[in-house]
């Protein structure tokens, strides 16, 4: 982690919205959209926004927390390892159950993300009504890697101050994560409503995206345990690595989302 405030914040800003497109949280969110989307269009359009609220809300919970009850306490090597490997192993699963996913799905069907915990989770996603829908937000935080991540902004903040730089951390970590499955709602809820051609072939350019960013990333994770220059390399740029994970999947989302455009909108910019 960074020792300057400004650069804690921003790369906290940026592992929120990595978190926001994870694949569990676009599988989960896919799932409630879908379900709310022929009879509650409106509220379908939020349901990434609402499950965001209620998954940053325990993270913001035990930022505060940890915060206020550690001293000098240190998260112990092994666990700091022990998630570096589930995330691994998850990751890896991830990309390959996605990537499977847009081979295997018919060329008329939409790709659907696929996630582990929305799967465990599956009859969770008929939820049509705010509150469920942030609850299931925060059942979601309530696994190793998000626990681990929030205590692990806690015990950082502690350094400039305790509780309060605590909160800060957290409240910025949600909002980027805000961003990211707001985003993704919002999207989904729009490409629901299509079924041509273009429209299918952007949501196998998510899908892929997906696969690709989860492989990747759980490949660089590995390297840095088995090739000492490779985590030698990385020390020090957690912000510009993070920065391009998000970077390469807003860029695929634009791309889905410019392909998925109604082609009215497509010809009045031409005649325009």
């Amino acid at each position: 982690m960074p020792t300057d405030w400004s650069a804690l914040i921003a790369l906290v800003f940026t592992l929120g919205l990595k978190h926001g497109v994870d694949a569990d949280h676009l599988a989960m969110i896919d799932g409630l959209t879908r379900y709310n989307a022929p009879l509650r269009p409106r509220l379908a359009r939020w349901c990434g926004l609402l499950f965001s609220l209620g998954h940053g809300a325990v993270v913001i919970a035990i930022s505060v927390s940890v915060g206020a009850l550690s001293n000098r306490w240190e998260v112990p090597a092994w666990a700091a390892d022990t998630g570096a490997w589930i995330s691994i192993a998850f990751l890896t699963v991830l990309g390959i159950a996605n990537l499977r996913a847009v081979l295997s799905t018919p060329h008329h069907l939409h790709v659907r993300t696929v996630g582990l915990k929305s799967r465990l989770l599956g009859r969770f996603q008929r939820s049509g009504s705010p509150l469920p829908i942030a609850l299931i937000g925060a059942l979601f935080a309530l696994s190793f890697d998000t626990l681990s991540q929030a205590s692990l902004f806690a015990l950082t903040a502690t350094q400039y101050g305790g509780w309060i730089h605590a909160l800060t951390l957290g409240a910025v970590f949600t909002l980027g994560m805000l961003i990211a499955d707001s985003a993704n709602g919002l999207w989904i809820s729009r490409l629901i409503n299509r079924a041509d051609r273009i429209a299918l072939l952007a949501s196998r350019v998510m899908g892929l995206t997906v696969a690709g960013i989860s492989l990747g990333v759980a490949t660089f994770g590995a390297a840095k345990y088995f090739v000492p220059a490779v985590d030698s390399w990385s020390n020090g740029k957690e912000l510009a690595l993070g920065g391009s994970v998000v970077a390469v999947v807003a860029l695929s989302f634009l791309v889905a989302n410019w392909l998925s455009r109604p082609q009215g909108d497509a010809s009045a910019t031409v005649r325009n």
